[in-house]
């Protein structure tokens, strides 16, 4: 990033948490009228779209046009997938038992306490995650080998995370499968496929801002180690388990599938 880049970089981490926060709030008045606040996952992937498409807007002629369209193609892309993915999955549903856990142990005010700890936070989470999308958008060097590895480890985690996905949701559909533990397909390998395919994607999206420079790679190292932490230690692998572990056949399940990274099945003893 040269002087002008920086300045304009700065401008746009201003414009980008505006978005994030209209989208978040937006979707706070949703949930209201719907009675549920499980659509903010919905609008997860929603932000990340729109920061990326006001980012491109406003990163023109700051950047190079191909690093530009690049990395908000490939963030409109998973984004809007995942959208799409959950509003499906949550069709018909009541609240998320996560969010209910949560809300039935709210000090005062319920939608109050929604509004500060899971849509404001969420809308903190996408401005945060999303730094390398906004930092690759503003420099002019042109692509080199790494922004296709990048978009190459992109490609594998999109893939990991939609056939991941597809086939749990084909599973669930099965009423034959109820109350069994998903293990055919990628849950063979990984008992998180989709999740360690996000994983991918934002250190694909990293990789494409080390590309820029780095100064965007210095700027935006965190958004892989917080969306990692987030997958392992945070709101998914760990609560998704702690919700699985009393299901029949879930310990045989777990000691031989592999947690997070996709390997060959462990024998049983």
């Amino acid at each position: 990033m040269n002087g002008l880049a920086r300045g304009a970089f700065a401008a746009n981490l201003g414009w980008a948490a505006a978005t994030a926060l209209a989208v978040m709030l937006s979707t706070f008045a949703i949930a209201l009228v719907r009675g549920v606040h499980r659509i903010v996952d919905i609008a997860w992937g929603v932000a990340f779209a729109a920061v990326a498409l006001v980012t491109f807007a406003h990163s023109a002629g700051h950047g190079d046009p191909a690093r530009r369209t690049l990395v908000t193609g490939l963030t409109v892309a998973w984004g809007l997938r995942l959208a799409v993915h959950i509003a499906r999955r949550g069709a018909g549903h009541g609240e998320d038992p996560r969010y209910e856990t949560m809300l039935a142990r709210a000090p005062g005010n319920r939608n109050l306490y929604a509004l500060r700890m899971v849509h404001l936070l969420q809308g903190f989470l996408v401005w945060l995650v999303s730094l390398p999308v906004q930092a690759a958008q503003y420099t002019m060097r042109p692509l080199s080998a790494l922004a296709f590895t990048g978009a190459g480890v992109w490609a594998l985690g999109l893939f990991f995370e939609a056939v991941g996905d597809a086939q749990l949701a084909r599973f669930k559909t099965d009423t034959a499968n109820r109350g069994r533990i998903m293990d055919q397909g990628l849950w063979r390998y990984s008992r998180h496929p989709n999740y360690f395919g996000d994983f991918c994607i934002w250190w694909g999206l990293f990789l494409i801002a080390c590309d820029a420079g780095l100064m965007a790679a210095a700027v935006s190292v965190i958004s892989p180690l917080v969306m990692s932490a987030l997958l392992t230690k945070g709101s998914g692998k760990r609560l998704l388990e702690q919700h699985m572990t009393d299901r029949p056949g879930w310990h045989a399940y777990a000691a031989r599938t592999s947690s997070f990274v996709p390997l060959p099945p462990r024998r049983n003893r």
